[in-house]
């Protein structure tokens, strides 16, 4: 409509119908901007496990995605390393960060990163805890020998897998049924000479000579190596991968009743306490590693890691 002013001054009516042409060109960017960007970020919900870590720790990260489409799996950052995190149902996944006994207690900045999702940052704490110092005494012969270099990159192979499948299920069973002789995480002193960055990457067994390994989980044999194959310091050796950067290695055994590429299950006999290697005496040497860290297998024994 037209109005006397306008019949007036026709500018205005031309400048009234800029205004309104001008407001739904601003109306149409402000409704575009959503389609432009795409949907709004989803949401991530990510629950940490143990609550209460302390260091040798796996610290499991568990994420929920809220959409019902299928993404790529997020990732977890600690630092500089990022971890892989598996899906373990539909839109949720997991992510494992292991602790070492070389690390220092305190926070640790989690970033978790999903596509499409913004960023979910946390703040971990990680308790200390003290480790016990052992001091050993290796006999003629076998001190100070050290590992070939096939032996090595055999091992340095399977401690890398992080495997899509995930095969194992519940808990962890005992390997062997001895006392346990040396914990997790002892630093030691090797014949008066203290050993620096390292600690006792697994839990040993005092089996008697001849009694049965079996498998705590099920999994795929990756690795089997022997003493005539090179394996100075592991002795005769079986490396199972139980999927999802988790593999159990056993050392010192006398007998191997397995191959690479078998699949074996939960308590499955793999061979027979030895001590082959770098060993004072019969016993199982049962090391558990998460994304190629050696983390201590006993909270796996009493609570399902999922």
């Amino acid at each position: 409509m037209i109005t006397m002013t306008d019949a007036i001054n026709p500018q205005n009516k031309l400048r009234g119908i800029g205004i309104i042409n001008r407001a739904k060109i601003f109306i149409g960017i402000i409704a575009a901007v959503p389609m432009a960007l795409g949907l709004p970020a989803k949401a991530l919900d990510v629950q940490v496990i143990p609550k209460n870590p302390q260091l040798g720790d796996t610290i499991s990260v568990v994420i929920e995605a809220d959409d019902q489409e299928k993404t790529s799996n997020p990732t977890v950052t600690v630092g500089e390393k990022t971890y892989p995190a598996f899906e373990i149902s539909p839109r949720k996944y997991r992510s494992f960060i292991p602790t070492t006994p070389l690390e220092k207690s305190g926070v640790r900045k989690v970033t978790v990163t999903g596509e499409g999702a913004q960023d979910r940052n946390l703040a971990v704490y990680v308790r200390d805890r003290k480790f016990p110092v052992q001091r050993i005494t290796l006999p003629p012969g076998k001190a100070g020998v050290g590992a070939t270099a096939y032996e090595l990159k055999r091992v340095k192979e399977l401690k890398a897998l992080q495997t899509p499948e995930k095969y194992w299920n519940g808990i962890f069973l005992t390997p062997n049924a001895g006392r346990t002789s040396t914990r997790y995480g002892v630093r030691r002193y090797y014949n008066g000479k203290f050993a620096n960055d390292y600690y006792h990457r697994g839990q040993d067994y005092a089996g008697a000579a001849g009694s049965s390994v079996v498998t705590p989980a099920a999994g795929r044999v990756a690795l089997v190596g022997t003493v005539s194959q090179g394996f100075r310091v592991h002795g005769n050796v079986v490396g199972i991968d139980h999927g999802q950067g988790v593999i159990s290695i056993f050392m010192h055994l006398s007998r191997i009743n397995v191959k690479e590429g078998d699949f074996v299950k939960a308590g499955q006999k793999i061979g027979a306490v030895g001590s082959t290697g770098a060993s004072t005496g019969p016993h199982l040497h049962w090391g558990l590693y998460v994304n190629g860290l050696s983390v201590d297998p006993i909270p796996w024994k009493s609570q399902q890691i999922d």
